[in-house]
């Protein structure tokens, strides 16, 4: 099952509802969380959020990698990777609202990083 993409409009629309400010100031506020979080991440913090999850920045060293046409192995340099780890309160959310439970822990992970937009 698809979900709807949420996008930054969508976002945007929602402050504007629900919090009363103007378009443009439910704009700049989005804008500025989002700015915020990537600010945090970018410099390597942990940014958690209560009752949603936790945004980390991990370190990846370097590894072999092959390519699957050719089988010629390819070095993979050392990065940084962005991981999203859910709350436990924001599981039990997506499970209790109709989510079809899960059979095992990699698809209870599954269902996660799809959530989480991954």
């Amino acid at each position: 099952m698809a979900g709807r993409t949420v996008t930054r409009v969508d976002l945007c629309e929602a402050v504007y509802q629900k919090v009363g400010l103007s378009r443009t100031e439910s704009s700049a506020f989005v804008e500025l969380v989002l700015k915020e979080i990537t600010d945090c991440l970018e410099r390597g913090e942990t940014v958690k959020l209560s009752s949603f999850g936790s945004f980390l920045v991990r370190q990846k060293g370097q590894r072999i990698g092959r390519n699957p046409k050719t089988g010629t192995e390819v070095p993979i340099s050392p990065r940084r990777v962005m991981v999203f780890k859910p709350s436990a309160i924001l599981k039990q959310r997506i499970n209790a609202n109709g989510a079809v439970p899960a059979a095992d822990d990699e698809s209870e992970e599954n269902a996660a990083a799809t959530a989480s937009g991954s």
